[in-house]
């Protein structure tokens, strides 16, 4: 018995809903009793408890991003686990593709894994299949819940019933129903109001912004931005009405804004939004959505100018959409020039063939050095595509992207050049940088990309990030 081998035994605890969480003795509780339990009567083969706990209380079992979950995961992978037990399958997991991730993280690194209330053995075909039924009725159980839970949301809507969520501004929360504040209220006519004498939702952001409001014990504190204005004054629930998905049904609650303001209000928003002249710029055509930050840490988001007919594109620094006061910092950088330098980057990368095969024998190995170049190859002629091809390429390739007076830096993810394992591999960082840029502190508060495109852009090869 003495040389008999020790397994570590882990117990996983999972609960959809807080619901009980605050009590003594809960059913995280109750869960890991019973499979401490049974890891108890399984002493004389070396089973032996783990006193790290992994409860996850309050979290569907639909989704892997699960605190306990992640660690209980890692420290398999560290190989401080034998064995995983849970009370029943469906507490680790109701969905039959993460059970699959997870029983091959499992595999890969020798773990068993037990059920307390449901015994099988997944050695055999028929324990195997004993498991995904199981499974398929977890998951088929979730998703009727689910359809339920939204069924009874569209129900209660079409009854004009709140349903929780962020309380609208002029309102206030009195036994799971909105109830007038009329002093928040009065803010909010004068808001709609405010709207048609000036007949721009910017100058109203700068206008509330200086003005430093705090209505009742609804706050609206500076930088209030033009999203947040937007959807205040195209928000149906100030005319009495509970809006679900496309559809508007009549609210239990009172109005605030009276019909007529709210249809001003809707025809002058209508009229100065954007106008689709083509069906060609109906997507988004900024190739970098997403992707951009400045020096500070602050996104760059897609804009749009238009000249004499001619529309332009940028990207703007986001401090610059909240309100346009001359002392702000922040950029505004052309769309075409930027996605030029990063198109040009990636195409100098995806030609780099020595650095792209370091890459795979770094992150994969040496016989996947030939099918990585190829697939570089093919995302090569990709690049000389279509927008959308480029634009898979560059999302797939391109983690981050930041912007500073002097150079731009491209967080690289290698596994898109290659068979590279992305659970071993890091970043890499491409830096173009720009002699002799002339960039001083007074051309901080609007820069574009033309001291860029004066200097001489290098190509610094990588370094770890």
């Amino acid at each position: 018995m003495s040389n008999q081998q020790k397994l570590r035994c882990a117990v996983y605890t999972r609960k959809s809903t807080e619901e009980g969480l605050e009590q003594e003795f809960n059913s995280l509780d109750a869960q890991r009793e019973a499979c401490a339990a049974f890891v108890a009567s399984q002493a004389g083969l070396g089973w032996k408890l783990v006193p790290d706990f992994y409860d996850d209380g309050g979290i569907s079992g639909g989704t892997m991003e699960r605190p306990a979950l992640r660690r209980l995961l890692q420290d398999i992978r560290n190989g401080g686990i034998d064995v995983v037990v849970v009370y029943k399958i469906d507490r680790l997991t109701r969905s039959l593709m993460d059970f699959s991730k997870i029983v091959e993280t499992f595999d890969v690194h020798g773990v068993s894994f037990v059920s307390v209330t449901q015994q099988f053995n997944t050695t055999t075909s028929m324990g195997r299949l004993t498991l995904n039924v199981l499974l398929s009725f977890a998951q088929f159980e979730r998703e009727v819940t689910a359809e339920r839970i939204r069924d009874k949301i569209a129900a209660s809507r079409k009854k004009g019933i709140w349903m929780g969520g962020t309380i609208p501004l002029g309102y206030r929360a009195v036994d799971k129903k909105l109830v007038v504040d009329e002093a928040a209220a009065t803010m909010v006519r004068s808001i709609f109001q405010r709207y048609l004498e000036l007949k721009s939702v910017l100058a109203l952001a700068d206008e509330l912004n200086q003005s430093q409001t705090v209505v009742g014990s609804t706050p609206l504190r500076p930088p209030v931005s033009r999203g947040r204005l937007y959807y205040l004054l195209s928000n149906p629930v100030y005319i009495g009405q509970a809006r679900h998905k496309d559809t508007c049904y009549e609210g239990a609650h009172q109005p605030i804004v009276d019909a007529e303001l709210f249809a001003s209000v809707q025809a002058l928003l209508k009229e100065q939004g954007p106008k689709r002249r083509s069906r060609s710029n109906a997507a988004d055509l900024h190739l970098l959505t997403g992707l951009i930050f400045d020096e500070t840490g602050d996104r760059l988001s897609p804009a749009y100018a238009s000249n004499h007919g001619k529309r332009y594109r940028y990207y703007i620094s986001n401090r610059l959409k909240v309100a346009r006061r001359k002392e702000d910092t922040g950029w505004r950088v052309p769309a075409d020039e930027l996605e030029a330098i990063v198109d040009q980057q990636v195409i100098a990368l995806l030609n780099d063939k020595s650095r792209l095969a370091e890459w795979v024998e770094q992150y994969a190995s040496k016989d996947k050095i030939a099918s990585g170049l190829s697939e570089a190859d093919g995302l090569l002629s990709d690049s000389l595509g279509s927008s959308a091809k480029r634009r898979s390429i560059v999302k797939n390739a391109i983690v981050r992207i930041t912007v500073s007076p002097k150079a731009i830096e491209l967080a690289i993810n290698p596994p898109c050049f290659g068979e590279c394992d992305p659970r071993t591999t890091g970043r890499r960082t491409i830096r173009c940088t720009c002699h002799d840029s002339g960039d001083t502190q007074d051309q901080r508060r609007m820069r574009d990309t033309t001291a860029w495109k004066r200097g001489t852009l290098d190509y610094w090869g990588s370094t770890k990030a």
